[in-house]
């Protein structure tokens, strides 16, 4: 029996296939009188299914056809070239991928008609991603795992939803920038308590209770930084 955090990137594009469906159609729009493009329901809906084909990039196959890629490029990142040795537990990488995509996503999605901030807010998981992709890219200049689907997927849907909050829901400018440095904070929790972890200086209980509660820290973030009450807003 395979365990669990092997599987679950193919359960993930599972799901993907499933929302891509429904995608096409208007069953995860709030408002039909808008552009798709302009619904930040929608478009939240959306960052689910890309992040979820991204992370079989990543833990799945990648694309030069290497299986669970992701956490060997992490190992030689902060410094274990060997994966055999390497500390980064398994379930770190489950908890932080379930936590922000399969939990923190849909939950996003479904607020947001309510609370356009709490979809603006998700949108700061693949923004850090991104950029977590393009900088080794940069520096090694080389590819790694889940960068083609981070560069293909992530600016535009971002842009969109960014674009969205400021011109149809009214979040402001600040919600986008709160929005982008919840996401740099994000990042920073998960590497920080990772290598906390390898230094001995954190348990493995603690370092995946972190990543759980981190997209929620992230979307608190948002709503704090961004100075708005969070209340329905309609657009004009």
């Amino acid at each position: 029996m395979f365990a669990f955090s092997h599987v679950w990137p193919w359960i993930g594009l599972g799901a993907a296939g499933v929302l891509f469906v429904l995608l096409s159609t208007n069953a995860l729009r709030s408002d039909r009188s808008v552009s798709r493009w302009r619904d930040l329901v929608w478009l939240t809906w959306a960052a689910v299914f890309a992040y979820l084909v991204h992370q079989f990039e990543e833990h799945g196959i990648d694309v030069q056809n290497r299986v669970y890629a992701f956490r060997g490029f992490l190992c030689a990142e902060i410094g274990f070239a060997d994966t055999n040795t390497c500390p980064v537990p398994l379930a770190f990488i489950t908890a932080v991928n379930v936590a922000a995509v399969w939990v923190a996503g849909p939950l996003s999605a479904l607020l947001a008609a309510r609370w356009p901030v709490i979809g603006l807010s998700f949108f700061a998981i693949p923004s850090a991603n991104l950029f977590a992709h393009i900088f080794p890219t940069l520096t090694l200049q080389s590819y790694n795992p889940g960068l083609f689907t981070a560069l293909a997927l992530f600016p535009p849907l971002s842009l969109l939803a960014f674009a969205a909050a400021i011109t149809r829901y009214h979040l402001g400018v600040r919600a986008v920038l709160a929005t982008l440095f919840a996401g740099a904070v994000l990042h920073a929790i998960l590497m920080g308590s990772l290598l906390s972890f390898v230094n001995g200086r954190l348990d493995l209980d603690t370092l995946v209770l972190l990543q759980i509660a981190n997209p929620l820290l992230s979307a608190l973030l948002v709503v704090i930084l961004s100075g708005r009450r969070v209340v329905r807003r309609f657009a004009t």
